[in-house]
C-alpha cells in the first residue's frame, strides 16, 4: 500500500511564495492549499512555477486581499484550483472551503444578516456598483449565510476557511458552529498571520497559519 501524497497547507502569502516553494520542494508532489491573501502579482501557476512542474496540485480559496484590485483577483481566479463553497476530495480526505470574510453590510454573525443570499444583495444594488455583470469585486470575497448552508448540507473533514474561528481573539464561534455541522474534525485558517495550535469546546481541532507558513498534515493526527 503505497503512502499517501502530501497534503501541504500555507498561510497567507501577501506575495511572498519562497517559503510555501521551499517547502513544496522538500517534499514529494502532493496538494497545496493556500488559504487566501495571494495577492498575486501574477498568475498563481507562473508565481508557483517550481513546484507545479514537480507535479503539486494548487487549490485555493479567496482571502479578502485579493479582491482589493482586479489584477490580484484575476491572477488568482484564472488558476482552476478553486476550493471555495464546495467540498474536494482530496487522497481519501473531504477538504471544503469557505472563503472570504465577514461584512458588516451584509453579516456579521452577532447580528441578523442584512442579505442571506447574493441574489437578495446583488437585487439591491445600484447599477453602478454591479461589476462585470455581478456583485462589486469588493463583495466577492463577502461571506453569506447560504454559504454556510451549502457547505453544512455537503459535509467535510476538514474545513478550510480564511476567517477565523473562536480560538482566535478575532475569530467567529460561528465557524465553530460550522465546522462541527459539517462533521469535521479540523479547521485550518489564515487572515490573522498567526501561527498556533487550539482545540474548540466542541473538541474540533484548529491550525492557524502565520505569513506564507507551510504546514504539512499529519494525517495520523487530524
Amino acid at each position: 500500500m503505497h503512502d499517501p501524497a502530501p497534503i501541504l497547507f500555507a498561510g497567507d502569502p501577501h506575495r511572498n511564495f519562497n517559503p510555501i516553494l521551499r517547502a513544496c520542494l522538500a517534499l514529494p508532489p502532493g496538494t497545496l492549499i493556500l488559504v487566501g491573501d495571494c495577492d498575486c502579482s501574477a498568475p498563481l501557476a507562473q508565481l508557483l512555477e517550481p513546484a507545479v512542474e514537480r507535479g503539486w496540485d494548487l487549490r485555493w480559496i479567496l482571502g479578502n486581499h485579493d479582491t482589493e484590485t482586479e489584477a490580484a483577483y484575476d491572477n488568482l481566479t484564472t488558476h482552476p484550483g478553486d476550493l471555495g463553497l464546495r467540498v474536494t476530495d482530496i487522497d481519501g480526505l473531504r477538504v471544503g472551503g469557505l472563503p472570504g470574510v465577514f461584512k458588516p453590510r451584509v453579516w456579521q454573525p452577532d447580528a441578523p444578516p442584512g442579505y442571506p443570499t447574493r441574489a437578495t444583495f446583488q437585487a439591491a444594488l445600484r447599477p453602478d456598483e454591479a461589476w462585470r455583470g455581478g456583485l462589486p469585486l469588493f463583495h466577492r470575497d463577502t461571506i453569506f449565510p447560504e454559504d454556510f448552508e451549502r457547505l453544512a448540507a455537503l459535509g467535510c473533514d476538514i474545513l478550510v476557511s480564511h476567517e477565523a474561528p473562536s480560538s482566535h481573539p478575532n475569530g467567529f464561534a460561528a465557524i465553530d458552529a460550522l465546522a462541527e455541522a459539517c462533521g469535521a474534525t479540523l479547521i485550518v485558517h489564515g487572515h490573522h498571520h498567526q501561527s498556533y495550535q487550539a482545540v474548540l469546546p466542541n473538541a474540533i481541532r484548529v491550525r492557524g497559519l502565520g505569513l506564507a507558513e507551510p504546514w504539512l498534515l499529519d494525517r495520523q493526527t487530524r
